[in-house]
């Protein structure tokens, strides 16, 4: 089984994502991997964000739950209906 992204969405401070894992996988490794690559791929392609990289660009907390056996196309639903409303 390999590593899904198949949902996810973004406000100014944090991104909500829904992904699919092997459960052998430490939820630890996957997410200092998802922030590594993205720290990457963020400063290639924009690089007036190095300012901010000596500090740092990701949060080194992050939250995560179990979607169970919850309907996918509910836990999709709501991840994309979660910006808030100004």
């Amino acid at each position: 089984m390999v590593t899904v992204l198949v949902a996810c969405d973004s406000e100014d401070d944090h991104v909500h994502l829904l992904i699919e894992y092997p459960p052998r996988v430490a939820l630890s490794r996957l997410v200092n991997s998802l922030t590594g690559v993205g720290s990457r791929l963020l400063l290639r392609d924009r690089p007036e964000l190095r300012r901010y990289a000596r500090k740092r660009l990701w949060s080194p907390s992050y939250f995560a739950a179990s979607a169970g056996r919850a309907l996918l196309d509910v836990v999709k639903a709501y991840v994309a209906n979660q910006r808030v409303a100004t």
